[in-house]
């Protein structure tokens, strides 16, 4: 893929993330997806197959009221782009033994996409 084409399709993934359309985001990944979300260096969530990610972004939708990704800076190394991110998201349940419904959340992290067959095949989150 070219690096526009890149570039493009995870900015739709990104509005298909942040307007909660699960089915928009599911059209762009390989039937194989693996997603992965790591936090200080350790993996709490993993993905693999295109049902489990639709479980996972069902569950995901529950917690926020509202949530939004803007990127900062793509990097492109072959077939794999590094997206540097600022998160926001309200949330609209209780997290245990952490914020409260209501509350807002702001992250900056990195996400790494990869790419097979013109579709995101890998997807993983550092914060």
């Amino acid at each position: 893929m070219k690096n526009d084409e890149m570039k493009s399709l995870i900015q739709k993934y990104i509005n298909f993330y942040n307007s909660f359309n699960i089915e928009g985001m599911l059209q762009l990944l390989d039937e194989n997806i693996t997603f992965r979300n790591v936090s200080n260096g350790v993996i709490n969530t993993e993905t693999k197959g295109i049902n489990q990610f639709r479980r996972l972004a069902e569950q995901s939708k529950r917690i926020f009221s509202e949530r939004y990704q803007t990127i900062n800076h793509y990097s492109i190394k072959g077939d794999q782009v590094e997206v540097e991110v600022d998160y926001e998201g309200i949330l609209a349940t209780d997290l245990p033994n952490g914020p409260k419904a209501g509350e807002t959340l702001k992250i900056k992290g990195k996400t790494i996409f990869t790419f097979k067959n013109k579709k995101l095949s890998v997807i993983e989150d550092y914060s």
